[in-house]
């Protein structure tokens, strides 16, 4: 059998001016998606420094992880911003080539980014009210003794809540999740219950006590004050006259003087001035 080798060699050529256009159309989206990407990933940086978007990494707690990394929070954003962009493009490089597998690849990871960028932002959220709500609840109980601790329990539920929220986010092990929270709160529930129960069972017996053992003190004295108080209104009704009987002199208050030689007591002048004399002398 013959080889058509006119036929072979006008297929070829078919195939190349096909394929060279698109080649083409490949390499002018990559190019236009890497310039694309590249001023996203300086806007997205700005806007995140511009709006304070490490200051709150920071309180989070996050920014501890990347302060030996090579980004901050703001530049890494920025740089998934990047990457997403990159992927993006490949994906529309790709389909010009039509369906193929390299494209259906990156069809699904680039529907899976958005959910990414949510998830990360649920993360950095969650980490923020974490952070102030620790610090919210310890200084109000810095005084007590479980203070710091009920202010680390109220920051691990509340990560706890935004780490299962991101995976729900992103859909990875929503079967596994939904009971793993529910066995978190209830442990923190039961961990709270005992230690605060626990916790005060003594302080209040010690209260009780020194109450009770003030109030067998002053006992006594109350009694006393009572009896007291008992007595002298007796007293006092004893002692108050009925009535004045015909004739009694009422009682006049005896005035004590100092007299002296041929004076009589009661007469004026009796009393004597310092010095001995008297009036008139």
């Amino acid at each position: 059998m013959g080889i058509d080798i006119g036929q072979s060699l006008a297929d070829l050529w078919r195939t190349i001016v096909l394929f060279v256009p698109r080649l083409v159309v490949f390499v002018l989206i990559l190019i236009i998606g890497w310039i694309v990407a590249k001023v996203l990933e300086k806007i997205v940086d700005k806007v995140l420094e511009r709006v304070g978007f490490d200051r709150a990494v920071e309180r989070s707690g996050v920014g501890r992880m990347l302060q030996g990394g090579r980004y901050d929070a703001s530049s890494l954003i920025a740089r998934i911003v990047f990457y997403a962009i990159i992927l993006i493009t490949l994906q529309l490089a790709f389909n010009v080539f039509g369906p193929n597998a390299v494209s259906n690849l990156l069809t699904a990871v680039v529907a899976w980014l958005p959910l990414a960028i949510v998830a990360i932002i649920i993360l950095v959220i969650a980490g923020a009210i974490a952070g102030a709500v620790k610090d919210i609840i310890t200084g109000m109980l810095g005084g007590t003794s479980y203070g710091r601790w009920v202010g680390v329990a109220a920051a691990v539920f509340i990560w706890a809540l935004g780490i299962i929220a991101a995976l729900n986010q992103v859909g990875i092990a929503t079967a596994v999740t939904t009971p793993i929270l529910i066995t978190v709160l209830a442990t923190i529930g039961a961990v709270i219950a005992i230690g605060v129960g626990g916790g005060l069972i003594r302080p209040m017996q010690q209260r009780w006590e020194r109450w009770l053992g003030r109030i067998e003190e002053q006992a006594p004295q109350m009694r006393a004050h009572a009896e007291a108080y008992t007595r002298g209104r007796q007293d006092a009704a004893e002692h108050v006259p009925t009535g004045q009987r015909p004739g009694e002199e009422t009682p006049e208050t005896t005035h004590t003087s100092t007299t002296g030689p041929g004076t009589t007591p009661g007469t004026p002048g009796a009393t004597r001035r310092p010095g001995g004399r008297r009036p008139g002398t």
